[in-house]
């Protein structure tokens, strides 16, 4: 990890459309210090200025360590970007890994953080095939990096996740109140 980044979160949520108005209970449900790594890719780019700033209150005010998916800034309160995105980054770099060549060239591209996925049959990629937890053993040991579960993670079974090498857990739903989800399904790539 480069000089002055914030400390990496073990617990993060992963914003999207399917929230709605869950997106609030979900920021609030997250711990003090925990992240947030907010996607919306779909809002125009107004709109999604817009709920970021709305967003990036709540994390100030609540500790909590805001990247944005993609290459485009949005504010000045995010803490680092998410993707795979090949230029250099103000503050923390997280990056999406579904295989081993995706986990080489996220420590290659000077990433701080990996976050590894499907590990569990998820909402967000319906019809993809897990990891599982031994692929996804098998992807996390040896990283010279955090690597961070995502995809079906839980409280429940982050234990599990835990004793495969991964020393944090990403999530959507597992945040979010199953009546405040929106139908929608997306299958975002990071």
């Amino acid at each position: 990890m480069r000089a002055r980044h914030p400390r990496i979160p073990t617990q993060w949520l992963m914003t999207d459309e399917r929230m709605g108005e869950g997106l609030w209970d979900a920021l609030n449900r997250l711990p003090r210090g925990g992240g947030v790594i907010f996607r919306h890719y779909t809002l125009a780019h107004h709109d999604r200025r817009t709920l970021y700033d709305r967003v990036a209150r709540i994390a100030r005010r609540r500790g909590l360590v805001l990247l944005v998916a993609g290459a485009h800034q949005l504010g000045k309160r995010d803490a680092g970007r998410h993707g795979r995105i090949g230029q250099q980054v103000t503050g923390l770099k997280s990056w999406p890994a579904h295989n081993r060549a995706e986990v080489i060239a996220g420590v290659r591209a000077g990433a701080d953080l990996i976050l590894i996925s499907p590990i569990f049959p998820t909402r967000s990629h319906p019809g993809e095939r897990a990891l599982g937890m031994i692929r996804a053993a098998m992807l996390a040991r040896g990283v010279p990096l955090p690597v961070i579960a995502l995809g079906g993670i839980h409280h429940g079974n982050f234990r599990r996740t835990k004793a495969a090498g991964f020393c944090g857990w990403a999530a959507i739903d597992a945040w979010v109140a199953t009546r405040d989800c929106k139908k929608l399904e997306l299958n975002p790539r990071d």
